[in-house]
């Protein structure tokens, strides 16, 4: 058969030259970069400046449609990019221009480019893919009553949109979403543009973080939602979004928002990031998220039942503290997880103290006297486990919440509260923005205690069991470690 359309022989005859590049290599595979925990999340290669997500919404029971496009500089020859992705369809691909080849390997998704890439170049990726809120149990969308969330924690941001998913890699993000009519969408950061009617009824809006961010705190909501705005300390844009039916009932709540990150900052210095709030999705989750900006609750937490207003509250502050510590100072590693939810639980119940419901030291001494079970089952908090296959969330135990607050808690112990107070500022102050791991928080203690701690800390850290707390010998004396 003769082709008589040039336009369709230029897009057969670069099909075929794509389909031929991929054949010469050897068959792709996922690439990790070496996550003690999750060996094949991230991506060698390249670093992501930014991502571009378009999501068109239709109902829960539907794929979404999807475009990502990722800016991202290649750090080494590239003939092909991994990419985290593996719970959608891809319709088409391109690397800097060009049609590339796509094809799964594992949870990666791989592209041979239509010409190697050089080092040292800009890279610029788009994918145009489906993103299925169906029939994920450990994370990604989550669906509401009226409509999705996300929940992107460890390691579940692929399952939504193509991604170097790992914390190590932050990037900006812009999102453009797309809902029927009557529904509201918000994303981290802040309006891009104002909300654009489609055809249908249907709405597009826009955000932008001012920030980078990782990609487990991306949050992306849909739903029959009230945002509520209000301000905050020195004029910081405070936007929390509820279920709009439920918008009377919730605003007590919203309106400790303001006081809570004066607290924060007394402690701490300045919030980190352009504006704050929280989302109550209708949703059963039995947990909550510190999605950058926009922290994640489920309704049931403020239902007036089973949980005391004082425990409210503190949550709520433990959500709030992420934003500094996991956020704005991101973990370098997965092991390095104690550094965001010891710090979160620190603060959490330092409020509670505070509130005089539940005393530090009351809960410090029943967490040393649970540590060593809690070390056995999961690790040290600096070293945890891997979770079982299938259970990611299964990362999250005790031992990096209240058994890595207890680590700061000794820390406070061994160089007095005015040297961790001061530890603590310049934890956050010189780390914003940016990434963190435990030596460097060993590194900071010690230079500001004016001595080395590596060797007070490490079994605090590493040790199977728990070493004897300073100044409290009541507390059932040295241990092995």
């Amino acid at each position: 058969m003769q082709l008589s359309s040039p336009r369709l022989r230029a897009a057969l005859l670069a099909a075929a030259s794509l389909t031929l590049v991929a054949a010469v290599l050897p068959p792709p595979k996922p690439l990790g970069i070496g996550d003690t925990l999750f060996p094949e999340l991230g991506n060698p290669g390249y670093d992501v400046l930014s991502y571009d997500l378009s999501f068109t919404y239709k109902d829960n029971k539907s794929p979404l449609d999807a475009i990502t496009v990722i800016d991202a500089r290649a750090l080494e020859a590239l003939e092909r990019i991994n990419l985290d992705f593996s719970h959608g369809t891809v319709a088409s691909a391109r690397v800097n221009g060009e049609p590339a080849h796509f094809e799964s390997a594992g949870e990666d998704l791989v592209l041979t480019p239509a010409r190697p890439v050089a080092a040292n170049v800009p890279l610029h990726i788009e994918i145009r893919h489906t993103s299925d809120p169906r029939g994920i149990a450990d994370g990604g969308w989550l669906p509401t009553e009226d409509g999705l969330a996300m929940a992107n924690q460890a390691d579940a941001a692929h399952r939504v949109f193509p991604c170097n998913d790992h914390p190590a890699d932050k990037a900006y993000f812009t999102f453009r979403i797309t809902a029927p009519a009557g529904l509201t969408a918000v994303a981290n950061g802040v309006a891009g543009a104002l909300p654009a009617p489609r055809a249908a009824g249907a709405t597009t809006w826009t955000y932008r973080t001012l920030h980078p961010m990782a990609t487990e705190l991306a949050q992306v909501s849909i739903g029959d939602s009230a945002v509520v705005a209000a301000t905050g300390p020195h004029g910081l844009p405070l936007r929390s979004v509820v279920p709009a039916a439920d918008r009377k009932r919730l605003e007590p709540w919203l309106q400790k928002t303001a006081g809570h990150v004066q607290w924060m900052e007394q402690r701490v210095g300045s919030y980190p990031f352009e504006n704050y709030g929280v989302l109550i999705a209708k949703a059963k989750t039995g947990f909550e998220l510190e999605t950058q900006t926009l922290s994640l609750f489920e309704n049931g937490l403020f239902s007036g039942t089973g949980y005391p207003a004082w425990y409210v509250e503190a949550v709520m502050v433990h959500e709030l503290a992420h934003q500094w510590f996991g956020d704005s100072v991101t973990p370098r590693t997965w092991s390095d997880l104690w550094l965001n939810e010891g710090h979160a639980t620190w603060y959490e119940a330092l409020y509670a103290d505070g509130l005089g419901k539940y005393s530090m030291e009351r809960r410090m001494r029943e967490a040393y006297q649970r540590s060593d079970q809690w070390r056995a089952a999961g690790g040290p908090p600096a070293a945890p486990k891997p979770p079982a296959a299938g259970e990611k969330v299964g990362l999250f135990r005790p031992a990096v919440y209240d058994g890595a607050a207890l680590i700061l808690y000794a820390l406070r112990q061994e160089i007095g509260e005015k040297a961790f107070d001061r530890v603590e500022r310049r934890w956050v102050a010189e780390n914003k923005d940016a990434t963190a791991g435990t030596e460097d928080f060993v590194r900071l203690a010690s230079e500001v205690a004016g001595r080395d701690l590596t060797a007070f800390l490490k079994p605090w850290l590493y040790g199977k069991t728990t070493p004897a707390m300073p100044g409290h010998p009541e507390w059932g004396g040295p241990k092995s470690v």
